[in-house]
């Protein structure tokens, strides 16, 4: 079979959906098909940027140029987005047939370079793997008005995208019933699933026990029960509540480390000078093969996610948490990806924004009772193995894929 892939980052880049796209990459070359990606040499950070040529000739990458801004503005972003879209869709055109191609959604709508392909071979599949939600983020991000004139033009693109797609793969529930509702009709029987992000198995074995990060370097110290925050803190994600928390326990040995980055950022320094809280520890993004070191400090991980981003966006961090054994403390909306792998598991704990006191009181429950954290722990790790690693989310597209195929 001839595959495609496409999508703006791609390993090593530090961006989740590049190591998604990577990992499903491989592991169809590995089956036997052709696979080729269409990405780009910029990087989700741009002075992270490392991509380079590929020696690889199955998957065969292909890393058209863009001038490398990053995310830094919305401008350094639309240029990189607008740069790419070009390229991507003449490579599209010169591509020879293929089969099945497979899109992400970064950047926003460039499953119409698939589309484009779709239309010259009519034969092939596309499967669109929605990562992120737009013009739905946009709106509630006040980046654009909710029925705005860009808003409406943004969703009749959605609206010819998605009568000619073949197949639909959501992240969870939320992001699925928001799609289908706005922009499947009755008389378009779009095929759809649910498959969760993961983490590769081999890359967090039962027994990995990685040395930590520096302390000395973090400030944070051995006595310390340290809740971890990694990755980006952005449009999705809201703090107010853990910065309460972090004055209620300043007078105890916990410790709240983030190490990332985003446009929340610089308001979580604001708030840790302006209130003198010294239990918060920033540092920015660390490279990828350094996560399960940082994870290695961590007797707890912090997600939170902003009301306004349920259904629009998926928290892939999770499942590298569960890989490591630790409980997460998840601040945000019930019904999503995050929340539902809690309850399932009982994995950690699932609290809303505002309940300062629910927070407090879970914290002080793990760290002072042993056996409640090992039996957390134990449960996170049961959830990755059944359902968050490559072993487990793999053959659910490769069954998917079969089936387009046999279309």
């Amino acid at each position: 079979m001839r595959l495609t892939i496409l999508n703006q980052f791609y390993i090593p880049d530090l961006a989740p959906t590049g190591h998604m796209a990577a990992s499903l990459a491989e592991h169809r070359a590995e089956q036997g098909d052709d696979v080729t990606v269409i990405t780009s040499s910029g990087g989700y950070v741009s002075e992270l940027a490392t991509a380079s040529a590929s020696k690889s000739t199955n998957p065969r990458v292909y890393r058209l140029w863009t001038p490398r801004l990053g995310k830094s503005t919305t401008l350094a972003r639309i240029v990189d987005y607008a740069s790419f879209y070009i390229l991507a869709f003449i490579r599209s055109i010169t591509l020879p047939k293929q089969d099945i191609i497979i899109s992400l959604t970064t950047p926003p709508f460039i499953a119409w370079a698939a589309i484009l392909h779709k239309l010259i071979h009519r034969s092939t599949k596309v499967l669109l793997w929605n990562m992120d939600c737009y013009p739905e983020i946009a709106e509630r991000a006040g980046v654009i008005e909710r029925g705005g004139f860009i808003s409406r033009v943004f969703r009749n693109v959605n609206h010819g995208l998605f009568r000619r797609l073949d197949q639909l793969v959501c992240l969870d529930g939320a992001m699925l019933d928001l799609l289908v509702s706005q922009y499947v009709s009755a008389e378009h029987a779009l095929a759809t699933c649910i498959i969760p992000n993961w983490e590769k198995a081999s890359q967090f074995p039962p027994d990995l026990a990685p040395d930590p990060l520096n302390a000395a370097a973090t400030a944070v110290t051995d006595d310390d029960f340290v809740i971890l925050y990694l990755g980006n803190a952005g449009f999705g994600h809201r703090f107010e509540t853990i910065i309460e928390v972090a004055k209620h326990l300043e007078d105890k040995p916990v410790a709240f480390l983030f190490i990332g980055g985003g446009e929340k950022w610089a308001w979580i320094e604001q708030e840790k000078i302006a209130n003198n809280l010294r239990n918060i520890h920033l540092f920015r993004y660390i490279p990828k093969e350094l996560t399960p070191s940082a994870l290695a400090m961590a007797d707890c991980t912090l997600i939170t996610m902003n009301e306004s981003a349920l259904g629009v966006i998926s928290p892939s961090k999770l499942h590298a948490y569960m890989a490591m054994s630790l409980p997460t403390l998840y601040i945000g909306p019930e019904g999503s990806n995050v929340d539902e792998a809690i309850k399932r598991f009982d994995a950690g704990a699932s609290l809303r924004h505002g309940d300062v006191e629910g927070v407090v009181r879970f914290i002080n429950e793990l760290r002072t009772q042993p056996e409640r954290l090992q039996a957390m722990r134990s449960n996170a790790r049961r959830a990755f193995d059944d359902a968050f690693c490559d072993t487990q989310t793999l053959p659910m597209f490769d069954r998917i894929l079969a089936q387009l195929l046999s279309e």
